[in-house]
């Protein structure tokens, strides 16, 4: 993923967010609805995921040094990882404590005119903003389908953007049916319903999100596509014999470690060897140009032990 691209479609969302939290809470000032209480918690704390993700990408761009010898690049998971857990799950706990403490004390919506009218504006506004995420999406996303493309992807801003969009689409599309509901019944209860609808929303999403930057914080290897590539880099001239063994590891979005114990001749000069090694990491990272730290191990590959038949006094019928 492009930083600029992922830049653009943060910004993007934050714009968006930053406007519609306020008009959304002028709305709830003026109509009491609880779903639309919720809604501008849930496009407030939208707008500090975005804060976070531009933050940790800052972070992450600064130098290796003795106590991080491999770089910052995993900065923007752990900011990642704290967008998808504390922000979506206190917007989420909010709006669920919001519907039900509504539910215990239901109300007619005031001026139902005006949260129904900010509504429909801001699922404009995050259609814009869904529509910058996927275009920028789209440029890195391959052939690979959104699901797989939010599961597999080593760059979290874009996946993160996208879930978040989503997820304010479908809430306000539960506001604006709950509110709705309110009006043209005279029951307050259908308001705390859509809360407590917008509240799962955003607790589910934070799960998902959870899960995927959790997985990049333990620490991911190369895709098969990327092995696969990797091993034909390595295995296409005639230096080595054998590829005996290789380990991946992702240090950030854009920095993948590789790591290889290759089998070479006995006969060859080290000279030999060592540039044999400085001619198989050219080939690597112009196969995968991620891959930006490299290390490669010189051994001897020995043929696996030959399968010797059992002793002739232990065979069937012997004496």
């Amino acid at each position: 993923m492009s930083a600029t691209g992922g830049n653009k479609a943060i910004i993007a969302a934050f714009l968006a967010n930053m406007g519609i939290a306020l008009t959304k809470f002028i709305a709830f000032v003026f109509s009491g609805s609880s779903s639309m209480l919720a809604e501008s918690v849930h496009s407030l704390a939208d707008s500090g995921n975005q804060l976070l993700l531009l933050l940790g990408g800052r972070k992450a761009k600064r130098l290796a040094d003795k106590e991080h010898p491999f770089g910052y690049g995993r900065e923007r998971y752990v900011y990642a990882f704290v967008v998808s857990i504390i922000l979506f799950s206190v917007g989420g706990v909010f709006s669920i404590y919001e519907g039900i403490h509504k539910l215990q004390d239901p109300h007619p919506i005031d001026l139902p005119w005006l949260p129904l009218t900010v509504l429909g504006i801001a699922m404009v506004l995050e259609s814009f903003s869904l529509r910058t995420a996927i275009r920028e999406s789209s440029h890195v996303r391959g052939k690979q389908t959104w699901v797989q493309f939010v599961r597999r992807s080593k760059a979290p801003e874009l996946p993160v953007v996208l879930l978040e969009d989503v997820a304010a689409l479908l809430g306000l599309a539960f506001a604006f049916v709950g509110v709705s509901l309110a009006v043209v019944t005279g029951d307050g209860s259908w308001d705390a319903i859509g809360t407590l609808f917008i509240g799962t929303l955003l607790i589910a999403v934070a799960v998902v999100l959870g899960i995927e930057t959790k997985s990049l914080l333990v620490g991911e290897g190369a895709t098969e596509t990327e092995a696969a590539a990797i091993t034909a880099a390595i295995e296409t001239g005639d230096e080595v014999e054998k590829l005996i063994h290789m380990k991946t590891l992702y240090l950030g979005p854009d920095e993948l470690l590789v790591a290889a114990k290759l089998g070479f001749r006995t006969d060859l000069p080290l000279q030999v060897v060592s540039s044999h090694i400085d001619t198989i990491e050219q080939r690597i990272r112009a196969a995968v140009p991620t891959a930006r730290v490299i290390y490669l191990e010189p051994d001897v590959y020995r043929q696996p032990a030959e399968q010797f038949p059992p002793a002739a006094a232990d065979a069937p019928g012997s004496d």
